[in-house]
Formats: C-alpha cells, structure tokens, sequence
C-alpha cells in the first residue's frame, strides 16, 4: 500500500543515511521497492551517500489482496473461514485476490540471483520490506530461527566469489540506532 513513512520510520531512515554515508561506502548500487516508504528510505540512504536509486519491483512486499491495511487479528474477524483456510495452507495458498509467501519467495529470489549475476564481483544495497527479506533468506538458507527483520535493520549476504555459496553474514543489524547497539546477529 502506498503508507508513507511515519516520524519515527523517516527518523530511523535518516540515522541509516547517516551511518552508512560515514562508514561506506558499502555498496556501488542502491535497489529499492517502488513502494512509497521504501523509497523513502532509499531516497534517505541515496542523498546520503551521493548515488541514484534504481526501482525493482520484484522485491515489493507481498500483496495481500483483500486483506491489504488490516492486521492478521482484524482479517480473522472480518474473513474468518478463509482467514482460516489460508492459514492452513501457508506458504502455499495466496490471501483472497492477493500473494502467496511461496510467490513473493520465487519472486524475491529471481530478482536477488539477476542482480548478483548482473553485478557480479560488486555490492549491491537492496532496499525492501521485512516479509519479502525474510522470504529471500528462506529461499537462500531454508527456515532459520532469526530475530526480527526491523525497520532500517542491516542483513548482509557475502559470498567469497561469485561461484561461492551465500553467507548470511549478519541479520537485523541496527548499529545506527539505540546509540550503536547491535539489535541483530552475526552467523
């Protein structure tokens, strides 16, 4: 949904901006979701540190059809049989006229093996939303236990070359926020 960002979220993307411009550079191309406030913070993270924001679509959040604006409690209320249905059939089943998780994993993980084959040898920054993240390190790594995905939070994939496995080097990394404190985990 086009949400902007609130106070808080436009705070937090700005402390990011900040932190990557001082201690970065830590990519050559910045990707973002077109949707409004990963762009925002994209825009945050681009004035920042001096470099233009190519959209990806491929990596927006899930679309959750009829149930778009409303909390896991509320689409229980309202919908409750298929509410039901489709909590049963997770990852599997979309939301009533919207996404399954199974279709934003094979979408994120298409657009995330494009650009690392396009920019092969390089570190690309992708801005996007915790549930498409948390999709990608699942189609990378498998179901992990993993705190969670944060507003702003840093989660850093390397690889040694371009024909190695992925490393999930760190995940939920907030060191711009909470005075430095690292909220995530290094594996």
């Amino acid at each position: 949904a086009p949400v902007p960002l609130n106070e808080a979220g436009a705070a937090q993307s700005a402390q990011l901006g900040r932190y990557l411009a001082a201690h970065g550079p830590y990519f050559d191309t910045l990707y973002a979701s077109p949707l409004l406030r990963a762009m925002q913070t994209a825009q945050a993270i681009a004035s920042a540190v001096k470099m233009p924001i190519v959209p990806e679509p491929r990596v927006v959040e899930v679309d959750l059809g009829d149930w778009q604006g409303l909390t896991r409690a509320e689409a229980e209320i309202w919908d409750t049989d298929r509410y039901a249905a489709y909590r049963a059939a997770m990852p599997h089943d979309p939301t009533p006229n919207g996404e399954s998780w199974l279709a934003v994993r094979v979408r994120v993980r298409a657009a995330f093996d494009d650009l690392s084959q396009r920019h092969a040898g390089q570190t690309i920054a992708l801005v996007s939303h915790g549930g498409t993240i948390g999709q990608l390190i699942t189609s990378l790594f498998g179901e992990i236990k993993r705190p969670t995905l944060t507003n702003t939070s840093i989660t850093l994939l390397a690889r040694d070359t371009p024909e190695s496995a992925w490393n999930l080097a760190r995940v939920a990394w907030t060191p711009h926020l909470n005075g430095g404190d690292s909220l995530g985990e290094t594996w």
